[in-house]
């Protein structure tokens, strides 16, 4: 890939969008990165201390900086991270944003399709769900260049969360989150496996202090997200990573695979919804859905984040 033919743009720079910046840079995989922000003094503070820091990386020099929504005119990616988040003390549900955000989206994609239709688009933004399906559906864009980051992040917490109970590399730990981005996901453990060996075998491979729990463990992904926006006040550094091997998956053309939220065309007989499951990701963004094997039981978790989405979407005048 040459980096010099490829240009972010991120929109937002609140929590997130300026780890996304922070984390782009260190990933060294584009020349120009400019950032976008309703504040636009904010994202000139952002892309100003973000230029201080290229004297201290070892890879190309990035051109950062500042500007309007022209500037997605050429480019590569947008990440989209504008919106309110939740805050520590209200209620820990993503839908509960959703009215909010329906408004920031409409403003952020009617800007976007102002000058192109040709960058792949990655949104953080939430209740992400409801924002891919509004994104994808309601703006003339290319279905297959939009979708969000879906349960990535939650699939890095649950393999972290494993391999931290059988002692292994989390990247040996193979298995996916699925469904929402929010308190429905699910760890689907049929997948799920390390070394071949699958979940319900582990313990005797790996002999844990404690048997594995599948509702604990699956409900304490979960939680967790919770626990580090009431410690620290946001989550800003997992997502970021995520947004970011995202666009490079992309920007490199790798073909990987990710759990990714986007719009579904019947699998698992699902219409209107936008979910995350196993995505091949490419210069074009979605090549295609895999409709893995799941249990009766995994589907019918499928089927519940379904519910819970379309449920809030009706309630903002997104489905009938």
């Amino acid at each position: 890939m040459n980096a010099t033919k490829n240009k972010l743009v991120i929109v937002g720079t609140g929590h997130v969008g300026s780890a996304v910046l922070n984390c782009a840079l260190s990933f060294n995989f584009v020349s120009e990165i400019a950032v976008i922000d309703v504040i636009n003094k904010k994202a000139q503070g952002e892309a100003l201390d973000s230029t201080h820091a290229i004297p201290f990386s070892t890879g190309t020099n990035v051109n950062i900086h500042a500007g309007t929504f022209e500037e997605c005119k050429d480019a590569r990616v947008i990440i989209i991270a504008a919106g309110p988040s939740i805050m520590p003390g209200e209620i820990p549900d993503r839908l509960t944003l959703a009215s909010r955000n329906v408004e920031v989206m409409k403003d952020v994609m009617t800007s976007i399709t102002q000058y192109t239709k040709d960058a792949v688009i990655i949104m953080i933004t939430n209740p992400l769900d409801i924002m891919v399906y509004y994104a994808e559906n309601f703006f003339g864009y290319p279905k297959n260049k939009i979708f969000g980051t879906g349960t990535t992040l939650e699939t890095a917490r649950f393999r972290s969360i494993m391999a931290n109970k059988y002692k292994v590399d989390p990247k040996n730990v193979h298995g996916y989150m699925l469904g929402e981005h929010g308190n429905s996901a699910f760890p689907a453990w049929s997948l799920v496996n390390i070394a071949g060996v699958p979940y319900n075998q582990l313990d005797s491979y790996f002999q844990p202090n404690e048997p594995l729990d599948t509702e604990k463990t699956a409900a304490s992904v979960i939680s967790v997200a919770y626990d580090v926006l009431n410690l620290k006040g946001c989550t800003n550094s997992g997502i970021a990573m995520a947004a970011c091997h995202l666009a490079r998956a992309v920007l490199f053309n790798e073909r990987s695979i990710f759990p990714v939220s986007t719009t579904l065309q019947g699998e698992y007989g699902l219409h209107h919804v936008a979910l995350s499951l196993p995505c091949i990701i490419t210069e074009e963004g979605i090549e295609r859905r895999i409709e893995v094997a799941l249990s009766d039981e995994e589907i019918k978790k499928l089927q519940h984040s379904a519910q819970s989405i379309s449920n809030v979407m009706k309630s903002v005048g997104l489905l009938k």
